[in-house]
């Protein structure tokens, strides 16, 4: 399983951006998908996550800023970032929690899936 991540840049503040992320592969199940971040001197962090069933989590810190939504047809997910401030500066990654195939297309063994990271800059 492969999530191809895109859409990162340099945007000023207040500006807004959408990060785009493509699952491939095959696999049985998505149990959740999402964008987590890692700014430099610092730990990787959940920014938002979508489970299967469309219930979404979010940082504190991008609530009524961000928005996460997904194409289950596409096995893609977005983020589409609002009003962004100079500490949202960091490396987004795609994240996939889902099942392999088990037997007779059974869920299988659970995985968890990164993609490669794209930049986003906020500069003010």
């Amino acid at each position: 399983v492969q999530l191809q991540a895109s859409g990162g840049g340099l945007v000023q503040v207040g500006g807004s951006l959408t990060l785009s992320c493509a699952a491939s592969g095959d696999f049985h199940s998505i149990s959740s998908m999402g964008w987590y971040r890692q700014a430099p001197g610092k730990q990787r962090e959940l920014v938002a996550r979508q489970n299967s069933v469309g219930d979404d989590t979010y940082a504190d810190s991008v609530k009524d800023r961000f928005t996460i939504t997904r194409d289950s047809a596409s096995k893609s997910v977005y983020l589409h970032m609002n009003s962004l401030k100079p500490e949202d500066t960091a490396v987004y990654y795609c994240n996939l929690v889902g099942f392999l195939v088990g037997k007779g297309w059974s869920p299988g063994r659970q995985f968890v899936a990164w993609g490669q990271g794209t930049l986003v800059t906020v500069s003010s």
